[in-house]
């Protein structure tokens, strides 16, 4: 029996009941391998990461306190020894290695690994693998705090090149009430070691997070933010359920039509300089892509013509959207 086929584009997230040891078809019909490990379950990456082989160089997250955040509530967080990673790494068959071009470093916060330990895992990483291009990690506020801009230079010199941070909100009160354990301000000055550092950024806010209470102002700051910072990757997903029931009490859930007009808001505060902005996550309902600032007046057309539309159907743009993980 041969192993599965999956496109790789169609797992928006990858968790643990995936099946690892299988093939991908690549866009180009080349057949490359996915996994290699028995990862522990839930693992998750960016849907940019879909052709990249991944190491999980750390377990769960070192914070794991947002309120809103159920991604690994039930797994404890813990940093994996160097001798077990490098053993993964030269587990990966030499037959396959010219194949891999992209590595995504697990769990949610894989930059908080200490600074030697780390430039070891590149280095051996780089030594192992002849075609890598490119390696990219999840990173918190609290491990980009705990990186100086000559330390994470030095980590993109063994090709750390981009981080996926989750700044949520730019609205202070909503980050205070996520737990999230830093402010906005905080946040864009760390983030801006990265790019002194030469890192891209892919930045990851969340509609609907405020929910009726702060949803103008949730949506202006975090805008705002955005256009402060200009990241290279602007990403939107749509709050939901997962093992997050106690924080969704707290706040008053927005509408299909409150989302649509929250984005809407949070498009006439975003101006950046040169970013790109995907709103594809499965739990968006209006998918938007575009590059700033070339398309920006476009982004907001859209936004508004999906208004008009979902007006069309009141009971529709009344209900609350009950989007749930269902894998674990």
């Amino acid at each position: 029996m041969g192993l599965p086929v999956l496109h790789p584009d169609d797992l928006e997230e990858t968790q643990g009941e995936v099946p690892w040891n299988v093939y991908v078809e690549g866009r180009k019909g080349r057949t490359m391998m996915f996994g290699y490990f028995d990862y522990q379950p839930p693992l998750f990456r960016p849907p940019s990461e879909a052709h990249s082989l991944i190491f999980q160089i750390t377990l769960g997250c070192s914070r794991n306190r947002c309120t809103f955040c159920g991604m690994y509530k039930g797994k404890a967080f813990r940093v994996r020894s160097l001798p077990e990673i490098l053993a993964e790494i030269a587990q990966v068959p030499a037959a396959h290695r010219s194949l891999v071009q992209r590595i995504f470093l697990a769990d949610g916060d894989a930059l908080i690994y200490p600074q030697a330990g780390l430039l070891e895992i590149l280095q051996a990483l780089g030594d192992a693998f002849p075609r890598l291009a490119r390696i990219g990690a999840y990173a918190s506020p609290a491990s980009l705090a705990g990186k100086s801009v000559e330390e994470l230079a030095a980590l993109r010199e063994r090709k750390l090149r981009i981080l996926y941070f989750g700044l949520e909100s730019g609205d202070d009160p909503t980050l205070t009430a996520i737990d999230k354990g830093y402010g906005a301000g905080e946040m864009i000055a760390l983030c801006r070691r990265a790019q002194e550092a030469g890192m891209k950024l892919s930045v990851t806010a969340i509609l609907g997070l405020a929910g009726r209470e702060r949803t103008l102002e949730h949506a202006r700051a975090t805008g705002e933010w955005v256009t402060e910072l200009s990241p290279d990757f602007f990403s939107l997903l749509t709050l939901f359920h997962r093992h997050n029931d106690d924080f969704l009490r707290t706040i008053t859930p927005l509408s299909r039509g409150g989302i649509l007009e929250e984005t809407r808001e949070l498009l006439h505060h975003l101006a950046p300089r040169r970013t790109i902005l995907r709103s594809n996550h499965v739990s968006n309902f209006l998918q938007l892509t575009g590059s700033y600032a070339k398309d920006r007046q476009q982004l907001i057309d859209q936004a508004e013509a999906a208004i008009v539309r979902a007006r069309q159907y009141p009971q529709w743009y009344a209900e609350v959207p009950d989007y749930r993980e269902e894998i674990y």
